[in-house]
C-alpha cells in the first residue's frame, strides 16, 4: 500500500517533525495496543515495523520534495481494510508533520 501526503515544507523540516514525533504513531492506532519501532537507514527514509493484534506490518516513509511517502507491506488477510488504513495513514502522516 502506498500513501503519498503532499507538503510544502523543506526536507530538513519534514525529517525533523519526523524523528521528533515518531514515537507518537502507536497512539494513532486503534485498540492501544500498538507497537511501532522505527529506524533510519537513510537520511530520507525512515523504515517501521508496526506490530498490533499478532500482526508484523513492514514499511517505511520516505522524505520526497513536495510530498511524504508512506509505503506498508499488507499481508493478504489484511487487504481488505488497506482504504480504512491508507485513509488512517493520510490523516496521521499530516498531523506528524504538521506545525506543532
Amino acid at each position: 500500500m502506498r500513501v503519498a501526503i503532499p507538503h510544502d515544507l523543506p526536507r530538513e523540516k519534514v525529517r525533523e517533525r519526523l524523528r521528533n514525533r515518531s514515537h507518537e504513531m502507536a497512539d494513532h492506532i486503534p485498540g492501544g495496543m500498538a507497537k511501532v519501532d522505527t529506524s533510519w537507514p537513510s537520511e530520507d527514509r525512515m523504515a517501521m515495523r508496526v506490530s498490533a493484534m499478532g500482526q508484523n506490518l513492514d514499511g517505511y516513509v520516505d522524505i520526497e520534495e513536495g510530498q511524504l511517502v508512506f509505503e506498508i507491506d499488507l499481508p493478504p488477510a489484511l487487504a481488505f481494510v488497506e482504504p480504512m488504513i491508507a485513509g488512517a495513514v493520510r490523516q496521521q502522516g499530516q498531523k506528524l508533520i504538521a506545525k506543532s
